[in-house]
């Protein structure tokens, strides 16, 4: 009888554990597909954000006329854009999302760091050139969450 009763408990805490297994596998599989659904969407923006980023580049540069490297898209959870020492300029795949204003504001700001690498009244100098109400948009800009 004891025999039995112990055979019992370890059966239902099998069944238990099962089921907790059963329940974890199923909730990866729906984390899989909702992280393959998200880097489809993060692509599409990507690549709209990168031909947008390019085709005002290319506008705004004729003004400029700075030399840049590579230029890249992609996911940054804190930065809009940012310009390296080695004159890359990186774009947030989200810029796609925003107002053209605010578009061309995030890129001529990017640019002009090929000029002035800081932010001093130089580098505000050269953005006005082109974008006179920079000052707006920017705190427009900080307004959004990313």
């Amino acid at each position: 009888m004891e025999f039995y009763r112990t055979f019992l408990t370890l059966t239902k805490k099998l069944q238990r554990v099962k089921h907790v297994v059963r329940r974890k596998r199923r909730n990866r599989k729906s984390i899989t597909q909702n992280s393959y659904a998200r880097k489809a969407v993060l692509a599409e923006h990507e690549e709209e954000a990168r031909k947008l980023a390019l085709s005002r580049l290319e506008h705004f540069n004729q003004f400029y006329n700075f030399k840049y490297n590579t230029v890249r898209v992609k996911y940054q959870k804190t930065r809009w854009g940012s310009c390296s020492s080695k004159g890359n300029l990186n774009f947030n795949c989200k810029i796609a999302t925003l107002s053209p204003q605010l578009l061309d504001y995030i890129i001529v700001h990017e640019l002009c760091h090929l000029g002035q690498f800081n932010h001093s009244q130089k580098f505000w100098y050269l953005v006005e050139q082109q974008m006179p109400d920079y000052q707006k948009l920017r705190a427009e800009l900080k307004l959004i969450r990313l």
